[in-house]
């Protein structure tokens, strides 16, 4: 079974880049217009709702969302969640409604074709640059501003060591939640690190659910910059614990 694994895993990746590309490349005409105009983004959203979708169901992945509370039409939210697979950027798309922006490490624009559309619609970080990351924080209240969300994966990264449940939040996604009195909305991915792990040499264990838990929404209203730690770590426990139930 595990020879079957290590021979299945790579074409599996192979089919997940092609799922990726072709629909990009079909849309890419309507992708370039909704992207001419900031106002525009949100139709540009459903479209990448779409395209999260395509992937999602075309590798054979089924969604199952508990929600404790859902998202209010219109309202701007601070999404975080635990970032273990690259299916984390599709279910995030698939299973939120209210549009958003990512907030992504810069290095993710070289990707051929998806970069494209990236670097012009995300919101970039270069974690070199301390320029870059005050920049961030400029670009984010023009987000809210235009009533949108941001989305931000506070690990900062996908963990080297797969074995790490759930690794050290970073402050800038509760710093800037603080800032601009924005809630922060919590999930837990359950399955994406199984079903397709980040690193390519990783074994796949191929189709099948996607667990999400969307929990309570957090205020931040009445909170002050100082708090962001408490803040950061109430987040993180609400995330943890989901995870190690596995519900």
């Amino acid at each position: 079974m595990k020879i079957l694994r290590y021979i299945f895993t790579p074409i599996y990746r192979i089919w997940f880049y092609i799922l990726v590309t072709v629909p990009i490349l079909v849309l890419f005409p309507i992708l370039l217009v909704s992207i001419l105009k900031e106002a525009w983004y949100p139709f540009f959203f459903r479209l990448a709702r779409f395209w999260a979708a395509i992937i999602l169901f075309g590798m054979g992945f089924m969604p199952v969302v508990k929600r404790e509370e859902s998202y209010k039409r219109g309202k701007s939210y601070m999404f975080v969640s635990n970032h273990t697979s690259m299916l984390d950027i599709m279910l995030m798309l698939y299973v939120t409604k209210n549009p958003f922006v990512f907030v992504g490490k810069k290095e993710l624009e070289k990707i051929p074709l998806f970069g494209f559309f990236y670097k012009r619609t995300c919101i970039m970080v270069d974690r070199n640059s301390p320029k870059s990351r005050s920049d961030v924080f400029n670009r984010a209240q023009k987000k809210f501003n235009q009533g949108l969300s941001v989305c931000i994966f506070p690990e900062g990264g996908v963990p080297d060591d797969e074995s790490v449940l759930l690794d050290e939040f970073k402050d800038g996604a509760f710093r800037l939640a603080i800032e601009h009195c924005i809630p922060i909305a919590p999930m837990s991915f359950h399955d994406n690190k199984k079903r397709f792990p980040y690193n390519f040499s990783s074994v796949s264990s191929g189709p099948g659910k996607l667990r999400v838990s969307i929990h309570k929404t957090i205020s931040t209203k009445h909170l002050e910059i100082e708090d962001k730690r408490r803040l950061k770590d109430q987040i993180r426990n609400i995330i943890w614990t989901a995870l190690k139930k596995g519900v």
